[in-house]
């Protein structure tokens, strides 16, 4: 099984790996040929597009990312499969570089904050470097024509011990640039113009998402907007669910499900008491029959007047005469 699937990478004009644990990844990886047919595919030609955790493999070290964030393990790197020095890029890659779903703790450097990432870099080699790549972000490395070029919204970070450098979306560079980013080699040039688009209203993350949908909730129900709260109850179990691919979400997923719980059972206390305000539906009929009420008085019929009023007062309406007028409120 594990020859059939190298020879189908082998065969293959593009291969994609993508979300997961870079530990796991390694796990499968190391140790087999997979190394050398990305390298044979990038020198020969072929597309080797990675992602997110698979994306953490690429350089010379690898964070692994679940033992440290998610069960406490002291930071540490593991061996990558330096694929990047084939063509002379001596770095180790963090994706999710400007991730910002910790809310009030720093979850940059691919959830690893600024304390960590600084202590782990003091153990890379002094040729070593950190890429960081931002969320929604990529780098293309053309070999060919010797450049590389960002795309994305965000930007891609050289992060040396002495500072870091940015290079904007859009810049196309010499590949030179990556091998040796200490050197003068930094001269790019703009991309040619992207086609305009659109902006669409997005969420960076779960929280983000829960934050904005219990907020439309909140002001449907002061509004009394049924149909409202309900389509912010649903959105959110849709995001919850769209989220729930992405494997790096922290405690954002308990977060939005707490909040959707709160949600429903809010909902279901709507749905008892209501969303409008009793007076609102009352008050038309009551009209009718203090105005009815009002006419047998003066037709001195008070014994009429009075059945009016204890026949409402029995289903929860109090009348009240007082020398402004007539009054009426609804009991609990």
């Amino acid at each position: 099984a594990v020859e059939r699937g190298l020879n189908k990478v082998k065969d293959a004009d593009y291969v994609f790996a993508g979300p997961g644990s870079p530990t796991y990844a390694l796990r499968q990886w190391a140790g087999t040929s997979l190394p050398e047919l990305l390298i044979s595919k990038l020198r020969h030609g072929g597309v080797v597009t990675f992602a997110s955790a698979a994306a953490l493999t690429l350089g010379r070290r690898t964070l692994p990312i679940y033992e440290i964030y998610k069960a406490g393990e002291p930071p540490r790197w593991l061996d990558g499969l330096d694929i990047l020095s084939s063509i002379g890029i001596d770095a180790a890659v963090i994706p999710h570089y400007n991730n910002a779903e910790g809310g009030h703790h720093d979850t940059r450097f691919c959830y690893m904050g600024e304390r960590r990432l600084s202590m782990l870099e003091r153990e890379l080699d002094d040729s070593t470097y950190v890429l960081g790549i931002d969320e929604h972000t990529g780098i293309v490395i053309d070999i060919d024509a010797d450049s590389a070029s960002v795309v994305g919204k965000g930007v891609v970070t050289l992060r040396l011990r002495d500072g870091s450098t940015e290079i904007s979306s859009g810049e196309t560079f010499p590949l030179d640039r990556l091998r040796n980013p200490k050197s003068t080699a930094t001269t790019s040039r703009p991309a040619a113009a992207p086609t305009p688009v659109v902006e669409q209203v997005a969420d960076s993350n779960l929280r983000q998402a829960t934050e904005r949908l219990a907020a439309d909730f909140d002001a449907a129900l002061s509004d009394g907007n049924a149909d409202a709260a309900a389509r912010a109850v649903l959105e959110l179990e849709d995001a919850i669910t769209s989220w729930s691919a992405d494997t790096l979400q922290g405690t954002d997923g308990e977060f939005a499900r707490a909040t959707l719980r709160s949600m429903i059972t809010r909902l279901a206390g709507a749905a008892s008491s209501g969303l409008t305000d009793p007076r609102e539906v009352v008050g038309p009929y009551m009209d009718v029959l203090l105005s009815l009420r009002a006419q047998v008085r003066a037709d001195k019929r008070f014994d009429l007047s009075d059945v009016i009023r204890d026949r409402l007062s029995a289903i929860g309406v109090e009348v009240r005469d007082t020398p402004s007028g007539v009054e009426w409120v609804l009991r609990d």
